[in-house]
Formats: structure tokens, sequence, C-alpha cells
């Protein structure tokens, strides 16, 4: 990841204070203090007083940005340890510990490069990318307990999953959350007017740390998928999956980006309600192995919890109506 000079240098100063032009707001630390900064972040950095503490600083920065990162709008996780030592409430300076004043400081560098920092309900300081507000030093982990927040949040687009139409569900939840996870050239393959392309809903790519990419093919579905003799108005029985899934599997795609046909690598079948056992266990008995291997699962609670955990902005239907919204029959 590679950020302005001007950028690192800020921050870099925010963590090592010149003891004759203090920053305001932020702790000076002399040369010993510097190391356990970078020791309390998980690092092993070691500043062994032959440079400058401000360059010494810059420096380690420059080389953390340099790690392992799942991509450009998410800093390496060693930095987001960083940006948490350097906003620790405990360390607040002549302000309150929400530390209103060094968060400014600290975004007016940060909003350079795209990202701003915030304060969470636990009171550590993360990261979020501006433009997707992706959090990043938040476990996306979904099966990870919830904030009072995002349980609110979860509930609140449960209640969109329950009235949203298929197009909504396409549209409106599963394109943002893709984009939101690092997929490319997400195409809608034209649900409305009904010209799937061969059992697709959705096509898109994920590129591998290797530069090489790999094709997926969705097939959604708003309600609940089963496999029982008699399926319920509002579901969809896994039979018809199963047709589409195969035309899915079996027919190129054009990528115009790199100007060739590919096949898709694995089918994604969708739902905004719950894919029973019973209809997973039937549709892996009709495929042959090698497709068998190819085909995965997401239903509403997978959907729920990506969403929430990855701070993915609800739909505009999800959110709470403003005042003037409301229904004009409220008793006086």
């Amino acid at each position: 990841m590679v950020w302005k000079d001007r950028t690192i240098k800020a921050i870099a100063e925010m963590i090592a204070v010149h003891p004759n032009d203090p920053t305001p707001h932020f702790v000076y630390r002399s040369s010993s203090y510097l190391t356990r900064f970078f020791e309390d972040a998980d690092t092993d950095y070691v500043h062994d007083g032959t440079a400058a503490r401000g360059d010494w600083t810059a420096a380690s920065l420059r080389k953390i940005l340099e790690e392992p990162h799942a991509d450009d709008l998410t800093p390496p996780d060693t930095f987001c340890r960083i940006i948490a030592r350097l906003m620790r409430q405990a360390d607040a300076k002549d302000e309150p510990e929400e530390r209103p004043a060094a968060l400014k400081t600290l975004n007016v560098a940060l909003s350079r490069e795209g990202f701003e920092a915030f304060y969470a309900e636990d009171r550590q300081c993360y990261i979020r990318h501006v433009g997707t507000q992706r959090i990043s030093g938040i476990s996306t982990n979904p099966h990870r307990p919830l904030s009072a927040v995002e349980t609110a949040r979860r509930v609140q687009l449960t209640g969109y999953l329950d009235k949203c139409s298929e197009d909504d569900l396409i549209g409106e939840v599963l394109v943002p959350l893709l984009k939101h996870a690092g997929f490319h050239r997400i195409t809608i393959a034209g649900h409305k007017d009904k010209s799937n392309e061969f059992g697709k809903d959705i096509w898109m790519r994920y590129q591998l740390p290797t530069q090489h990419y790999i094709y997926f093919g969705i097939q959604a579905k708003k309600g609940k998928l089963d496999a029982s003799g008699v399926t319920k108005s509002g579901n969809a029985n896994m039979a018809e999956i199963h047709n589409q899934a195969l035309m899915m599997l079996g027919h190129e795609i054009f990528d115009p980006e790199t100007n060739r046909k590919v096949l898709v690598d694995h089918a994604l079948i969708v739902a905004g309600g719950e894919i029973t056992k019973a209809a997973q266990q039937w549709l892996a008995a009709k495929l042959d192995a090698s497709k068998r291997s190819q085909i995965i699962f997401m239903d509403r609670e997978d959907i729920l919890s990506l969403y929430v955990v990855r701070n993915v902005p609800l739909p505009a239907g999800a959110l709470p109506k403003a005042p003037s919204e409301l229904d004009d029959n409220i008793p006086f």
C-alpha cells in the first residue's frame, strides 16, 4: 500500500512528538517509550537511537504499509494496531477521553488517502474507507458476538428482506455486499426482463494474490429454497435450481476487460430465506463430483451476518423513516 509521504510523516509526528515542537494532544515518547509503543502494537520494531525518532518512525510506517493486505481499501492489520495504540483514550492530553481534537488531527492526514478514524462502542479506534465504509481492524468473522448497534442493523435488514422483491435482493442487497467483499466486474444479467444468461442472475470475478481471476455465477431467489414435493407460494424448489446450476456451469461468459470467454468456476446459490439441508443434499446428489465441488450456498443468515460484520451500508428501504415520511395518524 503506497501512501503519500506527507501523510506518513504527519502520522509519524503524532507518534514521535518532537520535544521542542510538541504536537498538541499527543504524548511525547522518548526512544525507549517509542520502542514500547511499537511493542504494544505487537510489532518487533526497536528504536536504537541511531536515527532521529521522527525519521525512524516514518520509515517504520512505510515498511508496515508494505505488509500483506487484502486490497487497497484495507490497510495492513499492523497499521490498524498502530493507529489503535496511538489513539488509546487513556492517553488523552488536555481534552476529553474521546479525544476529539486528536481524532480531528489524525483524520486530516488519513483523509488524503481516503480513510477516516473513529471510535467504536468498545472505545477502540478503528479505520474505515470513506468511499465504501469498509472498516479495518474489526474482525469480519460472521460468528463473532455483535454489538448493540450491529444487532439493530441486523434487525433492520431482516425487515427489508421480508418485504423486498427478488430484483431488490439482487440490486440493493447482494451487489453492494459483493462489492464490499472485493469482487470485480459484478454484472447483473438482466433479471427484470427475464433475459438471464444461462441460469445466472449475476456473474463476477475475484482476483487472487497471484493476479489470476476466478469467476462466479449467482442464482438468487427471494424466498426459501426447499426440496419438498409441494412448494409453498413464495418459496422455490431445488429442482428448478438444479437446471439453472447446470446451465450456469456449462456455458461460457464473455469478460470484456480480458476480451475472452471463460467458464464459471463456482456457482453461488443465494436465497433471501432459508436453504434447507434437504435441498442442499438433494442438489449435491444430483450433481457429479466435479460440479458438486463448484456449488456454494448462501442463505439469509449468511447475508445478515456478512452485511453486519463488514459494515455494508443498509439499503435505503431498510433505514428508519424520517419524521416527515411517517403517517400523519398520530394522536395528540
